[in-house]
């Protein structure tokens, strides 16, 4: 009688875990909170400069529009 064999796949672990693997080993706990802080402020930065220019062009255009009505 042949023993049944049992295969269990296991999954490659992604790019991202392997990265956050290496991470913990070079970096201690609070230097990877404050690593991931700053990148959070970097993308809060990057999305209220976007939100300004989207404000002054609606400015300008209002501006625009009133100057030469007058």
């Amino acid at each position: 009688m042949q023993a049944a064999t049992h295969v269990r796949a296991t999954a490659l672990p992604s790019v991202t875990d392997a990265l956050r693997a290496v991470e913990a080993l070079l970096l201690g706990s609070g230097q990877r909170t404050a690593r991931r802080n700053a990148w959070t402020s970097v993308l809060e930065d990057r999305r209220r400069a976007k939100d300004r220019v989207e404000a002054q062009h609606v400015l300008e255009a209002v501006a625009g529009r009133t100057s030469s009505a007058t």
